[in-house]
């Protein structure tokens, strides 16, 4: 009985097992076929493709300079007597020769983006230049003319006179592309030319604190210097964003790369080619980030939108009848997921639009018609964060110091304001400030609030340099920011 029992369950299971085989083999079999369908075998063929439509771009830039050790002897390590500042030629010196002129190049790259030679690039790239060349694949050069330069968005629209047509990009569109989509960056970095390096999309809307306008494509496909102003494609042979900076501890790819997404570049570079200069929607309104407990407060399932905290007066918000307190959850019919995102959709927007706004008013949903206006030099699409204040001259903006913001970044005991932004190419960045530190007096006078940094702003309008106490961590330090003429 033992034995037939045994016998009978034999069969059983090498049915089973072949069964078990059949599927793990069908799954083999599948597996390299999905990734075939994913995950392109080369990217030869598109690079070979494209890989004319990206230019080389020499800028030379005309800066005056001093003796070659003027640097090294800088305001505060000048305690050379008066004779060897003669010998060193030393700036103090009576019969001090004038500056020298020297140039500068910088290397970066440019896009192709119609046959009869307009060409896309970074602004950084151009807005200093006195001369720019343009060099294609074929190895001839032209001299370039700017046609239009828009620093809010570091874009640049070029314009050169080919011998022969031209092959030019076509645009895709940034808004279909999916985090961990294939990518393609081509460009000259280091002056290495044409070059070409793949990834994927790592993240959307990245905002880096520069301007209100950032929208930023992340990528882990290799950006370094000199890929500033090239394409970011897609794996359908479509440009989906212009690359322009990297994040770096150390001026070297990290695997974190941003590139302007082309639903964005596009708008800029049409008001380029037919005004020159850009124009930007208006709405009027001083947003803050939604957090989970102003969320909670206002009876949202999730942090989302932007919350006014200021309606300027007469603005198209006003009009509309936007009031503070009111959550933008919508414009246009898009979602408005983080605050960030509503800058750059009211500043992409065309002057005289009637705008659809979503709100959350007191729990319950609305739906108001804003007539968009055209923004001012001096405005933004939305405006500042309520308790803030933005310092040109200086390139920072500072915040209060509420009691949820030190417990959130763990100050205690300390009074001041909070240095929410510094803009990377500012006065203040230069001399070391970054965001996070703790203002605490400024030309040796106590800031508690806005009313204080205003107050002394007013006072010292005239001085070149401000002396900053700053808390960072621990320790305080001592810093002099040149202001900006």
């Amino acid at each position: 009985m033992h034995c037939s029992l045994r016998h009978r369950f034999v069969p059983n299971i090498l049915v089973t097992l072949s069964l078990l085989m059949t599927m793990v083999t069908g799954l083999v079999v599948a597996m390299p076929a999905l990734a075939a369908t994913s995950t392109p075998a080369s990217f030869a063929d598109l690079a070979e493709q494209l890989g004319p439509a990206v230019v080389n771009i020499y800028t030379t830039q005309t800066v005056k300079a001093g003796s070659p050790l003027e640097e090294f002897f800088s305001d505060q390590n000048r305690n050379i007597p008066e004779p060897f500042r003669h010998f060193f030629d030393i700036p103090g010196h009576q019969g001090q020769k004038p500056p020298r002129e020297m140039k500068r190049t910088s290397l970066g790259s440019g896009v192709i983006i119609t046959a009869d030679g307009y060409i896309v690039t970074n602004n950084h790239m151009v807005e200093n230049a006195t001369e720019i060349n343009i060099r294609l694949t074929n190895q001839k050069e032209y001299v370039a003319t700017i046609i239009g330069r828009d620093p809010k968005t570091d874009l640049a629209l070029l314009k050169i006179t080919p011998t022969a047509t031209l092959p030019p990009v076509v645009f895709g569109d940034s808004d279909k592309l999916r985090v961990g989509d294939w990518v393609l960056a081509i460009g000259n970095p280091f002056g290495f030319e044409q070059t070409v390096t793949a990834g994927i999309v790592s993240g959307k809307g990245r905002h880096l604190g520069g301007t209100p306008y950032e929208n930023f494509i992340q990528t882990d496909a290799s950006i370094n210097p000199g890929n500033s102003g090239g394409p970011l494609f897609d794996v359908n042979g479509k440009m989906v964003g212009i690359n322009t900076a990297i994040y770096s501890r150390g001026g070297g790819n990290i695997g974190i790369g941003f590139a302007i997404p082309i639903s964005m570049a596009k708008n800029v570079i049409d008001q380029l080619k037919e005004h020159g200069k850009v124009e930007r929607g208006w709405l009027g309104v001083m947003i803050q980030q939604v957090t989970q407990e102003l969320a909670d407060q206002f009876g949202l399932e999730r942090p989302m939108g932007g919350l006014v905290g200021e309606v300027s007066p007469g603005s198209p918000a006003d009009k509309a009848g936007i009031k503070a307190g009111d959550i933008i959850v919508t414009f246009q019919g898009m979602e408005i997921s983080q605050m960030n995102a509503l800058p750059s959709m009211v500043a992409q927007t065309t002057i005289g639009t009637k705008a659809e706004v979503g709100l959350i008013r007191q729990g319950k949903k609305k739906t108001v018609t804003v007539v968009i206006a055209k923004l001012e030099e001096e405005q933004t699409a939305t405006g500042d964060t309520p308790g803030s204040s933005t310092e040109k001259d200086m390139g920072l903006t500072v915040q209060e110091l509420t009691p949820e913001l030190a417990q959130s970044m763990n100050i205690k005991g300390a009074a001041g304001l909070i240095i929410a932004n510094v803009d990377p190419d500012s006065a203040a960045a230069t001399a070391g400030l970054r965001q996070g530190d703790l203002l605490l007096e400024m030309n040796r006078v106590k800031v508690v609030n806005l009313n204080d940094f205003q107050a002394i702003l007013k006072k010292t309008k005239n001085e070149k340099q401000m002396l900053l106490l700053i808390k960072r961590g621990d320790h305080t330090s001592f810093v002099v920011v040149k202001r900006q003429e």
